[in-house]
């Protein structure tokens, strides 16, 4: 049976070079939120921009959502359909970090907009590549690329986005598995792999 993985984390955490890794060791299609279709692509090319100022936070997750429900629609729903396993750099419980820790929307409020947007259909396992606040300024500092429209954001910002992927993972354990994100590249993804391994047979 096929399963879809999400990879989570904050800015900086490495997971989007984890999600690929993964991807690429089981052979699984490879997609990310927001963006993975041609719709989303463009939701996500405005949302990142750092040149968008203002945007109001609800705007934002409605946004994501829109994103999601297109992502799940034309990419994974279809994969898993077809016996191919998922892996996904972000899910909707990005939009609980982000547009709930983060902007300070009611958590149960973008819960509901982002199981509407999934129809219920959430990953079957997320794993946060979890990483000290330190090292993450550290990566961000020597980021070689602009910063976008959230890596752009205060300190404080991106404290409470990871202080709430930390307590989502801690409110399910069912459906989350943390892994240390620091070390080398290869070094974490064992541990991704290990994890993922030990939760849905990969």
């Amino acid at each position: 049976m096929s399963s879809w993985v999400a990879l989570e984390g904050g800015e900086a955490s490495g997971k989007s070079t984890q999600a690929r890794l993964l991807a690429e060791e089981r052979g699984a299609l490879l997609t990310r939120e927001p963006g993975g279709t041609g719709v989303g692509e463009r939701i996500r090319a405005l949302l990142l921009d750092p040149n968008l100022q203002g945007l109001e936070p609800r705007a934002e997750a409605l946004l994501m959502a829109a994103d999601r429900a297109e992502h799940l629609s034309m990419v994974v729903a279809p994969a898993l359909a077809a016996g191919r396993d998922v892996v996904s750099d972000r899910s909707a419980w990005s939009s609980l970090a982000y547009q709930g820790y983060g902007r300070g929307l009611p958590l149960d409020e973008v819960r509901r907009l982002s199981d509407f947007a999934l129809g219920g259909r959430w990953p079957d396992l997320a794993v946060l590549v979890d990483v000290p606040d330190d090292v993450v300024a550290a990566r961000l500092a020597a980021a070689a690329r602009p910063a976008d429209r959230f890596e752009s954001e205060e300190d404080a910002f991106h404290r409470r986005v990871r202080v709430g992927f930390r307590e989502l993972a801690a409110a399910e354990e069912l459906r989350w598995v943390v892994v240390d994100g620091t070390g080398s590249v290869d070094e974490v993804a064992e541990r991704v792999r290990a994890a993922v391994r030990s939760r849905v047979g990969w």
